[in-house]
């Protein structure tokens, strides 16, 4: 209706104007385009203050700084720590962002003039006293970031929550890094360096917190201060202990332009991570003041003289004579309102229709938030695949068949159906089964494929996930198109933190092979498709035993599948090849690992890192007893800088730990070794 309004009023406007009460004012059009004259020039500042984090204290902290991810308020020690030591029973992969919760000027979208901001915090990074003897120590550090939004949670371990694989190439933000633990990848100097984030994950600028006598993980109390100068461009930081009032010697005293990563209003705060090893970082004290510039906008002369007509002749026509273009307003007019008033009519016809109609109460269903796992109706799942169509099928294997589909909120899924000959199979627990879906529904990491939920009823078991739109690794590998080796290792890497993540957990995964991974827009790996259990004939105790060494074995075959663009046992090759495991020891033997390597790739593949990944894999494959290394030792060994152990210089005899008869092989490890 507030279209009509508007026009109602402009309606009475004119017929004033007809009337002689009111001379009609027309402003030329072209006025609208030009710029308005600069006024004065004002400064506009925000001041923060959080002498500590306890909530007594302060009970508007809760509203006045937003914690995303693994943040939190310790009440008891007035501090902001990420992550919060309540979670303390596994603090590995955890990421955290702590944001003061409006936005500020940080830019003038017309000068592209940076505002001038200061910032002091007193930060303290330790262990945590309640872990297990068997977590390791030590974390990847704190940053103090300005972003663009305030829900984005980045990745954790050497990512310090930062960014993630969702931020775009031009991703504004702007953080420095108080990093203690080094990432060769991301061009780490040390474990205990100060680094200046521009869009980016791997710092422009590092410097060693130890030029200025700080051990950034010593457990001290450490304060940093951060000046700069927009008009200049010129950043300034300091490090210390808190009880300097402010340091003379500056750890980084240099221009820098901000302008092209900032946005006008952006938000700030910290952000801090974890990977397989942790640590708290507590920020126990924060100040920020930012200035920026404004100019007040006023009319130009122009507007206001020149392009403002009242003409007394136009005035007196325009009372006995309406023009053309009044014509075609009141035409407009009479058309709206027939418009409105067949709607209605409408609407009133309706409503009579519907008055003799017995309206059921509708079901209450208690509402869950939108990402938690829950539990689907077999009607719901039925809808979202079309009556489970064959033309929704996207792939099946002996424990099920897999459809795409769409949930009424319009989200796209991937179900998966598990086969009426595994639910039926010997010795399987279905609430065990149930119980399994739901352990592995609640984790989140980067890398793991998110379950959003399940449908059970007296015959059917179902498994919805997250759909991604370039399917599975498989068909990348071994499809038409060739993928690069750069794709290629950051899909072992990422495959890799999420078993790690996973065994840390005291869980498996059971399903290890090509098909299970999946990769999202970006080609980011995800690790899915989850065994949860495995055969009919298993035991809990000995599955407990091996279920992580089959994953690992899983995991060296996968390896060499990604290195050689071709499965575990191809009928197009010659017979000698056609066992990729065989075939890799043998080139192994003799020194001519090259072999192995995908020649499709051409030469752009980095053959140095290749055939190290490809030695990380025939390790994968040792005895248990003989060196087969965990997950959490074979991330390590893909960060390029661990050196590898000796691999033996011939083929073991026996390359998996236990014997096959039991029946409970799985996947890779219960292929034939020639």
């Amino acid at each position: 209706m507030g279209f009509c309004h508007s026009c109602w009023l402009a309606c009475l406007s004119i017929l004033l104007a007809l009337s002689g009460e009111y001379p009609l004012v027309l402003v030329d059009s072209a006025s609208d385009h030009k710029q308005l004259e600069e006024g004065p020039v004002i400064n506009i500042t925000k001041h923060l203050s959080f002498p500590d984090f306890i909530l007594n204290n302060n009970p508007r902290i809760v509203h006045d700084v937003r914690l995303l991810g693994s943040a939190k308020f310790s009440n008891e020690k007035g501090v902001l720590q990420i992550p919060g030591e309540s979670l303390a029973v596994d603090l590995r992969h955890q990421a955290g962002r702590a944001l003061y919760s409006s936005p500020i000027r940080l830019l003038d979208p017309n000068t592209k003039t940076p505002a001038s901001f200061e910032t002091t915090f007193a930060f303290q990074l330790n262990n945590a006293t309640n872990l297990g003897s068997d977590t390791g120590q030590g974390g990847s550090g704190l940053a103090f970031i300005i972003v663009p939004d305030e829900f984005t949670v980045g990745r954790s371990g050497p990512w310090l929550a930062m960014l993630n694989d969702a931020c775009e190439e031009n991703y504004k933000a702007v953080a420095v890094e108080f990093d203690t633990h080094r990432s060769p990848g991301f061009g780490d100097p040390n474990d205990n360096h100060v680094g200046i984030n521009l869009g980016s994950i791997i710092s422009s600028r590092t410097f060693n917190a130890s030029d200025v006598d700080v051990v950034l993980n010593d457990g001290l109390v450490h304060r940093a201060w951060i000046s700069y100068d927009g008009t200049r461009r010129w950043l300034d930081i300091r490090l210390g202990s808190a009880k300097e009032d402010d340091p003379l010697k500056p750890i980084f005293s240099e221009p820098l332009d901000l302008s092209p990563f900032l946005k006008e209003y952006m938000f700030v705060g910290f952000s801090a991570s974890t990977g397989n090893l942790t640590q708290i970082h507590n920020v126990l004290s924060w100040n920020f003041t930012s200035q920026s510039k404004a100019f007040l906008r006023i009319p130009s002369t122009e507007t206001c003289e020149s392009k403002i007509l009242v003409d007394n002749e136009t005035t007196k026509s325009a009372r006995t004579e309406p023009t053309g273009s009044f014509l075609i307003f009141l035409a407009v007019v009479a058309l709206v309102l027939a418009v409105l008033l067949s709607l209605f009519l409408n609407s009133k016809r309706r409503r009579d229709k519907s008055s003799n109609v017995v309206v059921l109460p509708e079901i209450k269903q208690r509402p869950t938030p939108p990402n938690k796992p829950r539990r689907f109706t077999l009607s719901e799942i039925s809808t979202a695949t079309r009556c489970f169509s064959e033309l929704e099928v996207l792939g099946s294997d002996a424990r099920g068949i897999y459809y795409r589909g769409k949930l009424s909120n319009g989200c796209q899924v991937a179900v998966k159906r598990c086969s009426a000959q595994f639910l039926n199979s010997q010795g399987l627990d279905r609430r065990r089964l149930l119980k399994e879906i739901g352990t592995i529904s609640r984790l989140r990491h980067p890398n793991l494929l998110s379950i959003r939920g399940w449908c059970q009823d007296n015959r059917e078991i179902m498994v919805v996930y997250d759909f991604f739109i370039n399917g599975s690794l498989d068909k990348w590998l071994f499809g038409a198109g060739v993928l690069p080796w750069t794709r290629r290792f950051k899909v072992v890497k990422d495959v890799a933190e999420a078993l790690s993540f996973l065994h840390s957990k005291q869980l498996a995964h059971k399903n290890m092979k090509t098909s299970s991974v999946f990769l999202d827009v970006s080609f980011r790996a995800v690790l899915g498709d989850f065994g949860f259990v495995l055969s009919g004939n298993d035991s809990r105790q000995f599955e407990a035993a091996v279920s992580q060494k089959i994953d690992v074995f899983d995991f060296g075959v996968f390896v060499l599948e990604v290195i050689a663009g071709r499965s575990r046992l191809d009928s197009e090759v010659e017979q000698k090849e056609r066992d990729l495991l065989d075939f890799a020891w043998r080139m192994h033997e003799m020194d001519e690992k090259v072999k192995v390597v995908d020649g499709r790739m051409g030469s752009v593949v980095n053959l140095k890192q290749a055939i190290r990944v490809l030695e990380i894999g025939l390790l994968c494959t040792l005895n248990e007893s003989r060196g087969r290394p965990s997950m959490e030792e074979v991330v390590e060994f893909l960060s390029m800088e661990v050196p590898l152990p000796e691999l033996p210089p011939s083929r073991p005899v026996a390359l998996f730990p236990y014997n096959s008869t039991t029946g409970l092989c799985s996947g890779y490890s219960c292929a034939p070794f020639k």
